[in-house]
């Protein structure tokens, strides 16, 4: 279909269709990759509206990747996308890569299990439920992310790697530290903790995710498997 022809300005939609009003009434992680590539497009033009012309782009490159990696020259090779377009989507991947970095910075470098131990004992000494806080690391042992895992009547006879392993998939984590808390302010490992720290190290094995360490919190210490020759 040509799209001169069905072009359709996103004004004259309906309020509910339109990605602005939507991302306002339901928010940004509820719109579609295309609608948040409309709003940051502004306006179509003569070659269709800017749902059109992201649908376009999209359609375009084979994923968001490729389409962050195009040179000035591919994107203006494709109607509808002037220079000022070309420099807006390039100033907003640039921007997402700092915010990315300024996220690593802000979670920092893990240097040691002392280091690890001393934001373990911070975030779950005064729990009064048993939590499993994991950091997923990159190659330079920077954290891409830190997630509690499981809260409540945690018993680690039977927690399953599968939940910490999933997440460390998805963030494309090198290795992961894992640390829980001890509600009894006893941090001495339990034999529990001591099986599952061996299973979580032989499911690491098998899919190419080191585990550096499983630290256990009680109320004011904390025990690093690893230094105690349990990992």
């Amino acid at each position: 279909m040509d799209s001169k022809k069905a072009c359709i300005p996103i004004k004259t939609l309906p309020e509910s269709a339109r990605p602005r009003e939507r991302l306002i009434e339901y928010g940004a992680n509820s719109l579609p990759t295309y609608e948040l590539l409309a709003i940051i497009l502004r306006s179509g033009g003569k070659y269709g509206s800017a749902i059109q012309l992201a649908h376009k782009l999209l359609n375009h490159f084979e994923d968001l990747y490729q389409l962050k990696m195009a040179a000035t020259e591919e994107l203006l090779a494709i109607e509808g996308i002037g220079q000022a377009k070309a420099v807006e989507l390039q100033a907003i991947f640039e921007f997402s890569k700092r915010l990315h970095q300024a996220r690593l910075m802000k979670l920092g470098t893990i240097h040691s299990s002392q280091e690890a131990g001393d934001y373990y004992l911070s975030e779950l000494a005064d729990s009064h439920q048993e939590k499993v806080l994991v950091f997923y690391l990159n190659t330079k042992n920077e954290v891409i992310k830190k997630q509690i895992i499981f809260i409540g009547g945690l018993n680690m006879s039977v927690a399953h790697p599968r939940e910490i392993y999933k997440e460390a998939v998805r963030v494309s984590a090198a290795r992961i530290m894992v640390g829980h808390n001890h509600p009894s302010g006893n941090p001495e490992p339990s034999p529990e903790d001591i099986e599952f720290t061996k299973r979580l190290k032989e499911a690491g094995k098998i899919i190419g995710i080191e585990l550096l360490d499983h630290l256990v919190v009680g109320h004011s210490s904390f025990i690093s498997l690893r230094e105690q020759g349990l990992l």
